[in-house]
């Protein structure tokens, strides 16, 4: 990358590993119920009404960005929306989360899915993404995201959450033949939605693999990892940065980082020097501070937040972020605390 190619805002430059004047972060769900601008317009409308009206996501959005000096804003949206036009039916069931009524269990089932054409049945996710570049600030970069294929592909068979997967693992282990086609289809769909996503002005991409660290490391090589690489690679001959998330991946980072990735997260189970030795110095790494500590007393908080800072060591790369997503009724003002921390304590005289 030339000089003169190089990105001025400080998210994209920790991406590429470039010196930066201070530490960025973002959060994971940092527009969500614990804001009470959020639980106005939810009390109004549901989490797919919002999804589906390219103004009120684009508002949500923005919330946090003016609301914290936040380093980055993520699209609001949900990675269980491309399954719809695929012929899942999808529904938000109060206190209990996603339930897909149809789920897919059999080869005819695989075989029933539809392709989906993002431009065309998710437009509106498009369209949010432009109404938010024109209102973010300047050097606040925007990120665009999906759901990696074996997370999507698990709600899918699951018919919802699961603790076990047992219906997902299941499908995998009896049905390998299947679960790839199954996998080569949420692929092409999820690559052609972010790369829409990319065309309408994302600039970052991260690949959500919530329930990835529920794999024993040979099962993630075998049935989850090639499909992850297709996605990721796709993605990255856009030049945009990619952000290969999941959590409890102790065991499989290094597998993940050979699955792709500009920047790997890291979720507070492994504490980040250990994550980094892992994958070495070669790649960006986001996180990882518990999300329960924006619960803590300040004091407690501000050693949480020096806890990380210390093991990222000032090492070019870091991402500030959390673990996971922040957690309903986390106080509002620990998280613009936390931000507050995390700039003045790794301001730098140079950038």
């Amino acid at each position: 990358m030339s000089e003169q190619s190089e990105p001025k805002a400080r998210f994209l430059r920790a991406c590429r590993r470039l010196p930066v004047d201070r530490t960025p972060i973002w959060f994971m769900r940092q527009a969500g119920r614990y804001m009470a601008e959020y639980r106005a317009i939810r009390a109004e409308h549901s989490l797919l009404d919002i999804c589906h009206q390219p103004e009120l996501a684009a508002e949500v959005t923005m919330q946090p960005v003016n609301a914290f000096d936040v380093d980055a804003a993520i699209i609001f949206a949900d990675i269980l929306l491309p399954l719809v036009p695929m012929g899942a039916d999808l529904a938000y069931v109060k206190g209990e989360g996603p339930a897909i009524s149809n789920p897919v269990r059999t080869k005819s089932d695989v075989a029933a899915l539809k392709p989906a054409e993002a431009r065309q049945s998710l437009g509106f996710v498009m369209e949010a993404i432009r109404l938010v570049r024109e209102q973010l600030p300047e050097g606040v970069p925007l990120i665009g995201f999906a759901g990696a294929p074996f997370t999507v592909g698990s709600y899918l068979i699951e018919g919802g959450s699961s603790r076990s997967h047992v219906h997902a693992k299941g499908f995998m282990y009896s049905q390998e033949n299947t679960w790839n086609a199954l996998m080569d289809k949420l692929v092409d769909v999820t690559i052609d939605y972010l790369l829409a996503q990319v065309e309408a002005g994302a600039q970052v991409i991260q690949l959500f693999d919530s329930w990835v660290g529920e794999l024993h490391p040979d099962d993630y090589r075998r049935y989850v990892q090639p499909h992850s690489a297709r996605v990721l690679s796709a993605i990255g001959e856009t030049g945009v940065p990619t952000i290969h998330f999941g959590t409890g991946t102790a065991t499989i980072l290094p597998d993940m980082k050979e699955a792709g990735g500009t920047v790997i997260g890291v979720d507070w189970r492994t504490p980040l020097d250990q994550a980094w030795e892992l994958l070495g110095d070669d790649v960006a790494v986001q996180g990882n501070m518990d999300p329960t500590a924006l619960f803590a007393d300040p004091d407690i908080l501000e050693q949480h937040v020096d806890r990380v800072l210390a093991a990222a060591a000032g090492r070019p790369g870091h991402i500030f972020n959390l673990g996971h997503g922040i957690l309903p009724k986390t106080p509002v003002e620990n998280v613009g605390a936390v931000v507050d921390m995390v700039h003045a304590k790794t301001a730098r005289v140079e950038g």
